[in-house]
């Protein structure tokens, strides 16, 4: 089951977030939450799967995100 980590305002925090958590061996999908084309600021959700919240959180922490 994928769990939701980190909620990000922008698509330029979120890829830099994803790359971060996939550098340290971390499966990761991002999910937009609204999906308005004519707006670049759109919410994302970052998940990981249930098994590696606890390691995503700390990775999360530890670059200060």
């Amino acid at each position: 089951m994928w769990t939701v980590v980190y909620m990000a305002q922008s698509k330029e925090i979120v890829i830099k977030l994803q790359q971060v958590l996939e550098k340290e061996g971390l499966l990761v999908k991002i999910r937009p939450i609204n999906k308005n084309l004519d707006n670049n600021d759109n919410y994302y959700e970052v998940l990981v799967p249930e098994s590696e919240v606890e390691e995503a959180h700390s990775i999360i922490i530890d670059t200060g995100f």
